[in-house]
């Protein structure tokens, strides 16, 4: 047996102990992790440090990796939150006695082994092990190389706070950064229950396509904001810019800009100076780029470039007739994860709210909110864009399942 797979049954062996553990000490340890993060605050910086040295400091892609000391502490506040969370486990759903005098319960009950394959996020690894933790679930984690050393510097104190407690470390697992060790987590149908890859486009087509284990995806962002002609303008303003600049590597950012004709032309102009004070480079389509002519980073889109997830300070921007060209541009090019409107006019805004297939719609509202912390569930593992299990943020409730009790007196059938 290899040395990954070998792992990945330890933490299968070591996930029936958590289901056994009073919630009572669940929450004491998650609360206990969040003090230990602070407390290590300088060993974990510096481990991060040093995956940052190794990346291109002008890349805001690099931000993604950082770690910082106001992170942190959210970190241990986003942690904190969670330990306050109810457990979703081993809740009564349904409770009723059949004709035939048989008493049925639906419970809530752990998924069991959750996998993770992601990409250069430190704070994921506390996001994921401590939701699962407080569902009572086991977790393997899989992260990136870029991350390696903050990887191991965050299981390292999340380990150092299970053995204080009595509890199997190897419910939070971490796998070597190789990538000859996803190849056995796809494989490990026998000890993984499901597996979320988080991250870029690529890595999640690439462990859909891959797995043999049953895969939840946390989707990529391909995020419209639309101004529609009846827009406030200064308020669609605000919006664009935040939803485009506040933090351009994260999934819920901004990636295509859509105006209706009749304001085109003074909002692109109350536009310019933003995007140009954040070096924001434009992909404009025919019309848009004769408006934006003069603007110092723009450039003509290719029909590729609609439908691009950037993570980056780049954005395309087309001009429509009218609401319907933006539904269907929307409909064409979305990966239905947040999109949104800017109008005064209700009767669109409800149209767009209704029309509109994503995880998360927005009136009047930047789309970097659809996060699990921003929407009161605490830490998520992702942002589903799937129906299947769950939608939008997977945060704690859906780290569950569901199991049937039936408690007879002799039945048969």
């Amino acid at each position: 047996m290899s040395s990954t797979l070998s792992l990945i049954k330890k933490a299968y062996k070591a996930a029936p102990a958590l289901r056994a553990v009073e919630d009572k000490l669940l929450k004491k340890t998650l609360l206990m992790i969040a003090d230990e993060l602070e407390k290590q605050q300088e060993a974990l910086l510096k481990a991060n440090r040093k995956d940052v040295a190794k990346q291109d400091p002008a890349n805001p892609r690099t931000d993604r990796l950082r770690l910082d000391p106001q992170r942190i502490k959210n970190i241990a506040a986003s942690i904190r939150k969670v330990s306050r969370l109810p457990n979703p486990s081993n809740q009564i759903i349904e409770r009723k006695k059949l004709p035939n005098g048989l008493l049925l319960e639906k419970r809530s009950v752990p998924l069991g082994v959750v996998g993770a394959v992601f990409e250069s996020r430190p704070n994921v690894v506390f996001d994921i092990a401590v939701l699962c933790l407080r569902s009572g679930n086991a977790c393997v984690l899989k992260g990136s190389s870029e991350a390696a050393h903050s990887n191991i510097a965050a299981v390292s104190i999340i380990h150092a706070v299970l053995k204080k407690n009595n509890l199997p470390p190897e419910v939070v697992t971490l796998l070597s950064p190789e990538r000859e060790t996803v190849q056995e987590l796809f494989t490990a149908t026998q000890y993984v229950d499901v597996l979320i890859p988080r991250g870029s486009d690529s890595l999640i087509s690439y462990v859909r396509k891959n797995s043999l284990v049953p895969v939840i995806e946390t989707g990529a962002g391909v995020c419209h904001v639309y101004v529609e002609e009846k827009a406030d303008l200064p308020k669609a303003e605000k919006i664009v810019v935040n939803a485009k600049v506040s933090r351009p590597s994260v999934c819920n950012a901004m990636d295509a800009l859509l105006v209706d004709k009749k304001v085109a032309p003074a909002f692109l102009s109350m536009l310019k100076p933003d995007f140009e004070k954040y070096k924001v480079e434009v992909l404009a389509d025919d019309a848009a780029y004769k408006l934006l002519k003069g603007y110092p980073f723009l450039k003509k889109a290719a029909p590729a470039d609609f439908g691009k997830e950037f993570l980056d300070l780049r954005c395309a921007v087309k001009v429509v007739d009218n609401i319907g060209e933006a539904l269907e541009h929307i409909r064409e090019h979305s990966t239905k994860h947040s999109e949104a409107i800017v109008t005064e006019d209700k009767k669109q805004a409800e149209l767009f709210l209704r029309e509109v297939d994503a995880a998360a719609v927005y009136h009047n509202a930047s789309t970097r909110f659809t996060d699990g912390e921003e929407f009161g569930l605490g830490a998520e593992i992702g942002i589903s864009t799937q129906k299947l299990h769950a939608r939008g943020p997977f945060a704690l409730e859906k780290l569950v399942t569901e199991k049937w009790v039936l408690r007879g007196n002799g039945q048969v059938r």
